[in-house]
């Protein structure tokens, strides 16, 4: 199941999102608003709205779903129950993704923890500073609180922030948290994971590496912006994906910038990896984050970067420098979708 915020493109500017859920698996051509679908199925058995929760009220949001205490995977009812009226074309529950804005999968987490889970891009980063990855690394799942207010959607711009000119992109799986958990195992970490979305961890390297010298942080370097989406993909749509005892599905991972060239644009592939190269299992991350501590529904989860999935690690060999304004990033994960972010010259405020 693919589950989405949208709103119609030619909508008024602060018009609300609808939650939404792909008809047509991953080629996701055609959604239906979920609360449509809720509608009709009351009105065809009066006993839902006394009897079932996920019928009683109005569905408006994901935040709203999973306050109410239901886990993403209910809403699959209203899906599988739904049949378009003359098929998905003439029906007018039925939105054309073309037709459509996404928004951010969550709208409001509460929380943000960002891990360091992939070996290759790990390896890199101390080889810079001339040093060993830390022991610890190979036990620990490590991860940073990162900040909640500057969530983006697809398609929204993002800036470098004041004082910095070394933007760079991070390509991350993001996982949701769709049910309360504390010191929850390993081996039962991805039970309490309701989805899973491509994640763009922005950075901004030299505000980050004056930070990182007084070994607290990342802090500004990280906190102006991070962007999620396009939609969120439940976890049975991988499963297949994955094999056994592996720690994550063996999902291509891309980067892809637009750039200005002359009076044109090139485009550069400048990150490839893979999911199941991750030294981590979302379990594992879990188990960490919940070690003592609750986890609340809406909880963000980053797995870090994928091996060269950064500017720092590879921008001599392929862009040649960092981004700019008037650059677009373009994210993919397979099965997850592309998630672009047009780069602007900071706003006046």
């Amino acid at each position: 199941m693919r589950i989405a915020h949208v709103r119609e493109s030619h909508a008024p500017a602060g018009a609300p999102w609808r939650l939404a859920a792909a008809l047509d698996g991953e080629g996701a051509l055609h959604w239906v608003d979920l609360e449509v679908a809720r509608r009709r199925a009351v009105a065809g058995d009066g006993n839902l709205a006394h009897d079932s929760k996920l019928h009683r009220q109005p569905v408006t949001t994901l935040d709203d779903h999973l306050a109410r205490g239901l886990r993403i995977a209910a809403l699959g009812e209203l899906v599988d129950g739904f049949r378009p009226r003359g098929g998905p074309d003439e029906d007018d529950a039925v939105l054309e993704a073309d037709e459509l804005r996404f928004g951010p999968p969550i709208l409001r987490p509460p929380s943000f923890r960002d891990f360091y889970a992939f070996e290759q891009h790990v390896a890199t980063m101390w080889r810079r500073r001339d040093q060993e990855v830390p022991e610890a690394w190979y036990r620990l799942p490590i991860f940073y609180f990162s900040n909640v207010s500057e969530i983006r959607g697809p398609e929204e711009p993002v800036w470098a922030p004041r004082g910095s000119q070394e933007l760079d992109f991070e390509l991350e799986v993001g996982a949701l948290i769709d049910t309360p958990v504390v010191d929850l195992p390993a081996e039962r970490g991805e039970e309490a994971i309701g989805g899973y979305f491509v994640l763009n961890d922005w950075s901004a390297r030299d505000l980050q590496r004056d930070e990182t010298t007084v070994r607290l942080g990342p802090a500004k370097g990280k906190d102006f912006a991070t962007s999620i989406g396009p939609w969120l993909v439940t976890p049975d749509e991988l499963a297949d994906a994955r094999a056994p005892r592996a720690t994550g599905p063996e999902l291509a991972m891309t980067a892809v910038v637009k750039a200005p060239d002359g009076t044109g644009q090139r485009t550069v592939e400048v990150s490839r990896g893979s999911w199941a190269n991750a030294h981590f299992s979302f379990g594992e991350m879990v188990a960490r984050a919940s070690a003592d501590v609750r986890l609340r529904p809406g909880d963000l989860l980053g797995s870090g970067t994928v091996g060269t999935g950064c500017l720092l690690e590879v921008r001599d060999s392929t862009l040649g420098r960092y981004l700019e304004p008037f650059d677009e990033v373009t994210l993919t994960i397979d099965r997850l979708g592309a998630l672009r972010t047009p780069i602007v010259t900071r706003p006046e405020r």
